[in-house]
């Protein structure tokens, strides 16, 4: 019988593995609490108009990469492939946003069907914050900043912040007409990718990874250009507000963000450390969003980071959390396990991390394995020790040990 796999781009992250993405998860779920937002939690699965509608039926997610079907009932479902849509779908329909602005926070696996590599597969994590509801150019200051600090905290090392204004609506449509008549002209010198996007998502050819294109583009008309006054003057105060909080960053005019919702402040915080496939957070402005979604004109900013690109990063610095248990409990003989399951329960009570050996192999082995599994001490119990009602206290790491009262060893490790 063939031995089944996982679908390719789906892994399966194993124990040893684990530790990086607990510590990561744990070092976010602390920065937004510090900074009060609140976390939310959507579906995987989600009826696949919303992601036309919000994302944009003329991106590259919705025409080439989501995952997409028909259910029982014949209506269409996708495997979300983003997360800002679905949070903005739930405070719609739970009416969060009647209750003023939301503050908030999600995690969890995304889906999009493209070519698996490095630090990007079909199936996918992301950690986002979501703001609805702030309109000032200070959120968006505020936002840029936490994404900052918790990618400082855990360690990340080259941080460059990379910033553009999109404009207003108005004013993306006013460079859009410049930059594809300008592009028309030059259609022959792009590469085929930007060829197919002129007519349905001009502004993305910015972002081709083409060497070619980019060259052509050095001359290209430019949105900043194309910005109305109060945009520019909006896009000033973000500089100020990040250069006050002293977060260094880079104007790209070329910086676009891949979705259609986007408007006025887009950004990416890159990483030397990855080379190539250097962005670690991206996020913007999405004013009309919420209203595309069915709900009432709300001014919104977020962002979203990849945690396998930053699992990547923390492993490369040797960055772990330990597993090791604090105590390994070695038993042997029918009354002496029976003890051990009750003292094994009692410590983690106490708040201990207890590994309880249950091989029934001999002493020497379970010490071994004992040894290996990197806890301090062992607690070894015997048919001997059961009936004087002690256990052996062994210190791994200095290998000394003692007899003590099974209370007396409670009230020590409590």
């Amino acid at each position: 019988m063939e031995k089944l796999q996982s679908l390719r781009g789906m892994v399966d992250l194993l124990p040893q593995q684990i530790g990086v993405w607990q510590q990561l998860e744990a070092t976010a779920r602390c920065h937004f609490q510090r900074a009060a937002v609140a976390e939310i939690r959507t579906p995987i699965l989600e009826a696949t108009e919303l992601f036309a509608r919000g994302i944009g039926e003329a991106t590259d997610v919705v025409g080439k990469e989501m995952y997409t079907f028909l259910d029982r009932g014949e209506r269409s479902c996708t495997l979300r492939p983003e997360g800002t849509a679905s949070v903005v779908r739930a405070a719609i329909q739970h009416g969060l946003l009647s209750q003023g602005p939301q503050r908030l926070w999600y995690g969890g696996p995304m889906f999009r069907y493209e070519r698996p590599q490095a630090g990007r597969q079909r199936q996918f994590h992301q950690i986002g914050l979501e703001f609805l509801g702030f309109a000032d150019a200070r959120s968006d200051v505020e936002a840029i900043a936490i994404a900052w600090d918790l990618l400082a905290d855990l360690g990340v090392q080259g941080l460059a912040l990379e910033l553009n204004s999109l404009g207003s609506a108005d004013d993306r449509a006013h460079f859009r007409q410049q930059l594809v008549a300008w592009l028309e002209q030059r259609r022959d010198q792009l590469d085929p990718d930007s060829q197919d996007r002129l007519a349905r998502n001009p502004l993305r050819i910015l972002d081709s990874k083409n060497a070619t294109t980019q060259a052509l583009l050095q001359d290209a008309p430019t949105l900043a250009a194309a910005l109305a006054p109060e945009s520019r003057e909006r896009f000033e105060r973000v500089q100020e507000g990040l250069t006050a909080l002293e977060i260094p960053f880079q104007l790209n005019p070329r910086l676009v963000r891949g979705l259609d919702y986007y408007s006025h402040t887009a950004f990416e915080i890159t990483s030397s450390q990855l080379g190539a496939q250097a962005t670690v957070c991206g996020g913007g402005r999405y004013n009309s969003l919420v209203e595309q979604l069915g709900g009432a004109s709300t001014p919104a900013i977020g962002w979203a980071l990849g945690v396998e690109r930053l699992v990547m990063l923390l492993a490369q610095a040797g960055e772990r959390q330990d597993a090791s248990p604090d105590i390994y409990v070695v038993s042997r003989g029918s009354l002496a396990e029976a003890q051990a399951l009750v003292l094994a329960r009692q410590l983690r009570r106490s708040g201990r991390s207890v590994e309880l050996d249950l091989s029934a192999s001999a002493f020497g082995k379970q010490l071994k394995r004992a040894d290996r599994s990197g806890a301090r001490w062992a607690v070894v119990i015997g048919e001997d020790e059961v009936r004087l009602d002690q256990v052996i206290v062994k210190n791994l790491q200095e290998q000394t040990e003692q007899p003590m009262a099974a209370a007396e060893l409670l009230s020590q490790f409590a």
